[in-house]
């Protein structure tokens, strides 16, 4: 199967201001019209968490949310995000704490080397924040982007699972109350 790189508009010394809620707060800055997200987060903003993979939108190491959903931010303009919301790894954690899913990971063993820990946490992310408690074939076709070179799925889906079944059980709890 041929992988295409996403098309990339000429270089311009020409900057477009933007402005964008990221991790929660205003931030607005000139950004190169055909600069990617990627870039603009690592380099400009030195938010180094994101990783930098294979830049072919096909590893997931790069992922961010973009107004909740996932993008591969290797292939996404930073002209782009102009107006919306954007979380990173560094936005995950919840009032300095890790996350019900940043515990399950460490519990359940999902990061090895940690290379892809960020994209997975942001795409896991995503799914857990959809609405609904998902099933196991669920969390395998939305994970299915994001790949592990040291073949930590097993634990992956264990702490997705995990953090579902924690994060799905606080939801009915605060319901029936």
């Amino acid at each position: 199967m041929t992988q295409f790189r996403p098309a990339t508009p000429p270089e311009t010394d020409e900057l477009v201001e933007i402005s964008t809620t990221l991790n929660g707060h205003r931030w607005t800055g000139p950004v190169r019209p055909g600069g990617s997200l990627l870039d603009l987060l690592r380099d400009q903003l030195g938010l180094l968490g994101t990783k930098r993979g294979c830049e072919w939108m096909s590893c997931g190491a790069c992922t961010v949310l973009v107004d909740g959903r996932p993008v591969s931010s290797c292939g996404f303009f930073a002209s782009d995000i102009d107006g919306v919301a954007v979380r990173t790894i560094e936005g995950l954690a919840e009032d300095g704490g890790p996350t019900p899913l940043q515990e399950a990971f460490v519990e359940n063993v999902a990061s090895q080397c940690g290379y892809c820990t960020s994209g997975q946490l942001m795409s896991a992310t995503a799914l857990l924040e959809s609405g609904t408690r998902p099933s196991e074939d669920e969390i395998r076709r939305w994970m299915q982007t994001n790949l592990c070179r040291c073949a930590g799925y097993a634990g992956i889906l264990a702490a997705i699972t995990q953090a579902a079944d924690v994060t799905y059980r606080e939801q009915d709890t605060e319901i029936n109350e």
